[in-house]
């Protein structure tokens, strides 16, 4: 295995990820390109819930948005990290509906194409997190982290 950041990937993981790395090294350009030569790159959409408008419309004022953004760590490989933002990056990307913002920079947005942000209460915690990502392999019984398909 081989450690990046203090994250043990397994080879085939390592290389799936690899030329993400390498493009991330060169700059956000790089990265476009790399996701826009991918043949999935027309379905690059996040898809907010009724409840995750509902509730981000309840918890937001004025320019604040959610952030969604993938980082290393977790028991899969990759966790979700959600943030209330005010501030818009070049590299980002805004999906919005019904005037709730969820914004997501191009990093990540390789990570999450294609999901599904939702917020869910439960009697022991609320929470948005990720449906549905056609990215993830497999994730853990909490639902936030996960690995990537090979």
């Amino acid at each position: 295995m081989a450690a990046v950041r203090g994250l043990c990937l397994t080879a085939a993981a390592l290389r799936a990820v690899t030329p993400w790395l390498l493009a991330a090294s060169r700059g956000p350009r790089a990265l476009r390109e790399l996701s826009s030569s991918s043949p999935e790159a027309g379905e690059g959409q996040i898809h907010l819930t009724d409840s995750c408008v509902q509730r981000l419309l309840e918890i937001t004022e004025g320019s604040e948005f959610l952030r969604l953004e993938v980082e290393g760590g977790g028991c899969s490989g990759f966790q979700y990290r959600f943030s209330l933002d005010t501030v818009i990056n070049p590299d980002d990307r805004v999906f919005e509906q019904g005037g709730a913002r969820v914004v997501v920079d191009s990093d990540s947005l390789a990570f999450v194409k294609g999901a599904h942000v939702d917020f869910s209460q439960e009697l022991i915690r609320s929470s948005f997190q990720v449906l549905n990502n056609p990215q993830a392999q497999q994730g853990c019984s909490c639902g936030s982290s996960f690995s990537v398909k090979l």
